[in-house]
């Protein structure tokens, strides 16, 4: 791990809800809804892509026992699962992350299009099929 990144220095360990060998879970410092949980592999790389196989399996397992943590604490409605790869999607921190996001009935009006409106002016796909 590199000394220069906050991933690598995460200092408030009562946050931490999971790790395994090659990543560590814990609770957002700034969540987007209750619950919000990052899964962080323990090797310094910055996108989704550079992550080896090992990498993403215990990748994968690690957002499945958090979801089951979260399901206890938090009791969520669904989740949002996501990563964003590089500058122009939205990665302020140079270490992969994954997001685990709860959501709550009723914490947005419509959740349809989900991720989508990450770019609002296409998100409403389902109607706007005749304008392609």
């Amino acid at each position: 791990m590199t000394t220069e990144c906050l991933f690598c220095e995460l200092k408030n360990q009562e946050r931490i809800i999971g790790e395994c060998d090659l990543t560590i879970t814990f609770i957002d410092n700034f969540p987007a809804s209750p619950g919000h949980t990052l899964v962080v592999p323990k090797r310094h790389f910055a996108t989704y892509f550079e992550a080896s196989e090992a990498e993403l399996l215990a990748i994968g397992i690690a957002v499945q026992k958090a979801k089951l943590i979260l399901d206890k604490e938090f009791t969520p409605d669904a989740y949002n699962i996501g990563v964003n790869n590089g500058e122009m999607a939205g990665q302020s921190i140079k270490h992969l992350h994954v997001h685990l996001i709860p959501r709550y009935k009723g914490d947005v009006e419509n959740p349809k299009g989900g991720v989508r409106w990450i770019l609002k002016d296409r998100a409403n796909y389902w109607n706007n099929k005749n304008k392609a």
